[in-house]
């Protein structure tokens, strides 16, 4: 008798939706991984919570636009999961171009602690992606936003790092050895969610692209930090507001 594989089938048991009462999203959507921004821009925007079902462990928040559906602001999120449930519901209530603004460590002794990075691709090493298969071998954020991002920054005179990085679940295993092995192959710095949201995008076919901000530097091997600096603040808090003007301008 054959085996029957049980993968064969990609048919979900339970499907992101959007509830009764939940709004509906235009296009653009934010995703915003730490609290300290996330309310930073929500005082910005002049957003407003909304309603959303129970059990989802993040807070939405909407930005009125003129003739259209509103702007969705979402967060926080630490790791992989979290990301893509996130996202999952952002891509259920109507979002399809979603930027994501986060923290990243540096693996390049030329990218410092509030420096800005757009991840083109991501090596993963978390859990979730392949609960996302996709076709294309090759696969990273949106060509389309990226450039957005790039002239975004650009006109704000702000340098754009663009590059692969990496994508782990383990914080405390970022050793010496992967360290100097990705920083050799390239890598730029090192999160905990793109690789999966990337595959997420492309599995549910939405654009998908992320902004960085470096807060911390691995690549001397010796661990250092901004995480109280103002320097990281400022940086943090610019990115969150152009990345709301830059959506809330398009049209």
């Amino acid at each position: 008798m054959e085996k029957e594989n049980y993968f064969d089938n990609d048919k979900a048991v339970i499907d992101p939706a959007r509830e009764k009462a939940e709004p509906h999203l235009g296009p653009w959507a934010i995703m915003v991984a730490t609290p300290s921004e996330l309310s930073s821009m929500v005082a910005y925007s002049h957003a407003e919570k909304t309603a959303m079902s129970s059990g989802y462990p993040f807070k939405l928040f909407i930005v009125e636009k003129e003739n259209d559906h509103p702007l969705g602001l979402a967060g926080p999120f630490l790791g992989a999961p979290q990301g893509v449930i996130v996202m999952e519901k952002l891509i259920a209530l109507g979002a399809k171009k979603i930027l994501v603004l986060g923290w990243c460590g540096s693996l390049q002794p030329d990218i410092l602690i509030g420096d800005c990075i757009i991840p083109t691709s991501a090596f993963s090493e978390e859990g979730t992606s392949k609960h996302y298969p996709v076709n294309k071998k090759n696969i990273g954020t949106s060509v389309f936003l990226n450039n957005k991002l790039d002239d975004m920054l650009d006109k704000a005179c702000i340098i754009a790092n663009k590059g692969p990085i990496w994508t782990t679940d383990a914080i405390y295993r970022e050793t010496e050895k992967k360290v100097k092995a990705y920083s050799k192959k390239g890598l730029l710095a090192v999160e905990m969610e793109m690789s999966a949201l990337i595959n997420l995008a492309a599995y549910r076919s939405v654009e998908m692209s992320g902004l960085l901000i470096v807060s911390d530097e691995l690549f001397s091997l010796k661990w250092r930090h901004g995480f109280s600096g103002k320097k990281l603040k400022k940086k943090s808090i610019e990115a969150g507001r152009l990345l709301l003007n830059l959506c809330i301008d398009d049209g």
